[in-house]
């Protein structure tokens, strides 16, 4: 039976309407301590579910090798499994559906690996990326049931027992799966995916463009400077005295592993310490504006420049654009992507093109006198492109624009929005005429 969260007597969840289609899934993270006899367990749940995965990619390949077909789907990997369990009784140490869950993960694998040859096909340059065996697996996964709240700080899971858990508040909605997972740092945590219906929120007047650099992390329209909190340097100088450490350790030895884990929390600690800071900054910007812009970035070129790599990979403007976007919908905010080509270099005044290096911190345009600072400037460009993208109705009067969807098509919706899903909009914009 699935669980919910309404098991726990002691706290109260929202529940889901029956009469609303329109839900969101939301993950739930907890921090458990299993104890030693449960890690022992966990970590061999850990190698079985890795040596049936690769089992089951060695069945795959010899079929195809054989009769040319593949078996790539679950029902037919799961078929699989059960004769595995039958001819070997080490696995029935594992949850049954955890079992169905690596099946599940192998899927999709496939599912990946044919939909990027498709794409290679009609000329996108990706690599096709053909599953591969696993060397380890951090994880597992309860897909249905298997798992229940014990108490208010106890975790029962099937084949592992009552683990102690951290609730530091109660995950909302209808629990789905459980997934348990370990980190480089040795630190365990129970990942909850709920299916939650988000409250409609009422959005703020106020309106922002937000451009986002390394010199400061963001700069708004409205001339609001949010400084770079640089992370990674500031820790740098204690990762490379660790690192130094653990490359003089033997290998093998138990104090070469207590210098990597070592190192990997702290790690962990630098990881955390930008993501809390990423989820305090795009808290507050849905909460003050009701339309935010932001560029659409492709991340994955700019860290071709090995001199800025670093420190764009420090300030994680994709995960930071990737905040805002679930959080507006909660917050009944609309976050409108724009096209980045030459925000940098128009003037937001005229409009005419004033080409400026890199290193020009200032935008001085010699045609209408206007003077401001550089990102500002591009903050205005991206504000007014996102105005400019609003413009545009459908039939019923509603605002429109071209969303991006997770499958790269494009199409109308409604205002208010999002991929389906209520109370916030993703889209893009067009340049604005010259």
């Amino acid at each position: 039976m699935k669980q919910d969260a309404d098991d726990l007597s002691h706290v109260r969840t929202s529940q889901l309407s029956c009469h609303s289609a329109r839900t969101t899934l939301r993950t739930f993270k907890y921090r458990i301590y299993p104890s030693r006899k449960q890690i022992i367990r966990l970590d061999y749940q850990f190698l079985l579910c890795r040596e049936m995965y690769n089992t089951l990619l060695r069945r795959c390949r010899k079929e195809y090798r054989t009769s040319g077909t593949s078996f790539n789907r679950k029902a037919e990997l799961c078929r699989i499994i059960k004769g595995i369990k039958d001819e070997d009784s080490r696995f029935n140490a594992v949850f049954s559906q955890s079992l169905q869950n690596v099946a599940d993960r192998l899927a999709k694998a496939y599912q990946h690996f044919f939909r990027r040859v498709k794409e290679r096909k009609v000329g996108k340059r990706v690599k096709a990326g053909y599953p591969r065996a696993k060397k380890r697996v951090t994880s597992i996964t309860y897909p249905q049931f298997g798992f229940r709240f014990k108490s208010e700080d106890r975790l029962q899971a099937s084949k592992i027992g009552s683990i102690p858990i951290v609730l530091h508040r109660v995950p909302r909605g209808r629990i789905k799966t459980l997934t348990i997972k370990r980190n480089r740092a040795g630190q365990w945590f129970a990942c909850f995916a709920c299916e939650v219906n988000e409250a409609e929120g009422t959005p703020a007047d106020g309106e922002v463009g937000i451009d986002v650099g390394i010199e400061h992390f963001a700069t708004l329209s409205d001339g609001t400077v949010i400084e770079n909190p640089r992370h990674l340097l500031k820790s740098e100088k204690r990762l490379k005295r660790l690192q130094r450490r653990m490359s003089r350790k033997k290998k093998g030895s138990r104090n070469r592993r207590k210098a990597v884990r070592r190192l990997a929390r702290h790690h962990v600690h630098v990881a955390d310490q930008r993501r809390e800071f990423l989820h305090r900054t795009s808290r507050a910007l849905v909460d003050r504006y009701g339309l935010v812009a932001v560029e659409k970035l492709n991340e994955s070129n700019m860290l071709k420049n090995h001199c800025l790599a670093k420190h764009i990979q420090d300030a994680s403007w994709d995960t930071f654009i990737g905040m805002l976007r679930y959080k507006a919908v909660a917050a009944g905010a609309e976050l409108v992507e724009v096209d980045p080509r030459n925000t940098s270099q128009m003037c937001n005044q005229c409009g005419n093109i004033v080409l400026k290096a890199l290193s020009v911190r200032v935008h001085r345009c010699p045609h209408c006198g206007f003077e401001a600072h550089r990102d500002v400037n591009v903050a205005l460009n991206i504000l007014a492109r996102a105005r400019v993208g609003q413009t545009r109705s459908h039939a019923c009067g509603d605002l429109a624009s071209t969303p991006v969807t997770e499958a790269g098509a494009s199409g109308v919706i409604e205002s208010g929005t999002i991929r389906g899903r209520p109370h916030a909009r993703v889209a893009t914009a067009g340049r604005p005429g010259l």
